[in-house]
């Protein structure tokens, strides 16, 4: 008698109003629910008003897996049970939902004749009905959701099948926008890693306000929090308004024209210091291009410091090699120059004193051409004209 009662009792809830009034509220709740698992609460609290669900389920398959799992469960005679694991294998009735691909309805024989089909026992208690539809997300099939009755083989008709197909269809939606909005906050996670992680100063500006700024951003211009970026006038890593404003004109004219900038600038640090960035700008609107700008900052104070003293290195690998062809050419006739002087030693052509300056003069270029081949480091004096010439005692380590 008792299930008589109940079968009365879902019958007259039955009604078109009232299926209505639970499509409306699924449907609402798909879009309101902030999780699945709130989703899926509500979903069985609706269905109770119009269909027995004292053994209801959402099971999603994982086909990589070869898997079927249980997010939301209830039932009187079996637990939660675990993941499901070679389930193509399975005498499982949600995998004859799914390989269909359409609602389905089985009976307590129906389910023990699947079972001896499969040559394999039943997964659960064996019920006196149970009913179940796919989900399916754009062609894929990626669950089923089931009720089912151990009392009535009456609490559920056929014309339930294209209700519940129609709920499937609402949970396919919600787990679909969940994916998407999983996978979309997976990505920005892995771009915010990426960014964060760069090596270059990354941060968006919005009419010229700073609005966010990575780690790098931060360390470059030795500020110790990014808080006392956002919402900052960019004017505070320029050294005056001058450049401020010239950087301003070249940032605006190269945007409204191609969309980008890209230039070398002095910036300042919070401690007043200076360093040279290069600078890339993108901006959206070509219209409006200071709404909204994507920038990075690259130091290349150390760059250029690197350029110089590589061209240091290289005008004194040259000056090296010039002195070392001179002194090899010098000193040469330079003895030759001293060999001979000597033979006027006793000959009354050439006085002493005269004899005497030509050795000062041989050996002052002979002091000469040892500074050159002792030179280390490359160093320029004015000469008359306006012109520099390398500084040989200045540039020299001999010391004597």
């Amino acid at each position: 008698m008792k299930n008589d009662g109940n079968k009365k009792k879902i019958a007259n809830k039955r009604d078109a109003n009232k299926v209505l009034e639970v499509l409306f509220e699924i449907s609402e709740a798909v879009t309101s629910t902030l999780s699945l698992d709130e989703l899926y609460k509500v979903i069985h609290t609706s269905l109770g008003k119009i269909l027995n669900v004292d053994n209801f389920y959402i099971a999603l398959h994982h086909e990589g897996k070869d898997s079927i799992s249980f997010p939301y469960h209830v039932d009187e005679k079996d637990e939660n049970p675990d993941e499901i694991f070679n389930f193509s294998k399975t005498a499982s009735l949600t995998g004859k939902v799914i390989n269909a691909r359409e609602p389905l309805i089985f009976y307590e024989q129906d389910i023990i004749d699947f079972a001896i089909l499969q040559n394999q026992q039943t997964i659960g208690t064996v019920s006196k009905i149970w009913i179940g539809a796919p989900l399916i997300i754009k062609e894929r099939v990626i669950g089923a959701i089931a009720m089912q009755s151990f009392h009535s083989s009456k609490d559920y008709q056929e014309k339930d099948l294209s209700f519940l197909n129609t709920i499937s269809q609402h949970i396919a939606l919600a787990i679909e926008r969940k994916e998407s909005k999983d996978k979309l906050k997976e990505q920005q996670q892995v771009l915010e890693k990426i960014i964060e992680s760069s090596p270059v100063g990354i941060c968006l500006v919005e009419k010229r306000f700073f609005k966010w700024i990575n780690n790098e951003m931060l360390n470059m211009f030795e500020y110790e929090k990014k808080e006392e970026f956002e919402n900052a006038n960019v004017r505070m890593i320029y050294g005056s308004d001058d450049d401020y404003n010239e950087a301003g004109n070249i940032i605006y004219h190269d945007l409204k024209d191609t969309g980008k900038s890209d230039f070398d600038f002095n910036l300042i640090k919070k401690d007043g210091s200076t360093f040279k960035a290069h600078i890339i700008i993108t901006s959206s609107s070509s219209e409006n291009p200071f709404e909204s700008t994507i920038v990075t900052f690259a130091d290349i104070s150390q760059r250029e410091l690197a350029q110089k003293e590589k061209l240091e290195r290289e005008k004194l690998q040259g000056v090296l090699e010039m002195a070392g062809a001179v002194c090899h050419e010098i000193n040469q006739p330079l003895q030759t120059i001293v060999g001979y002087s000597t033979l006027y030693k006793d000959s009354e052509t050439i006085t002493p004193e005269e004899l005497h300056n030509i050795k000062t003069q041989a050996s002052r270029i002979g002091d000469i051409t040892k500074r050159l081949s002792n030179i280390t480091h490359y160093k320029t004096v004015t000469y008359p004209g306006d012109t520099k010439i390398v500084d040989i005692w200045g540039s020299s380590n001999d010391t004597t």
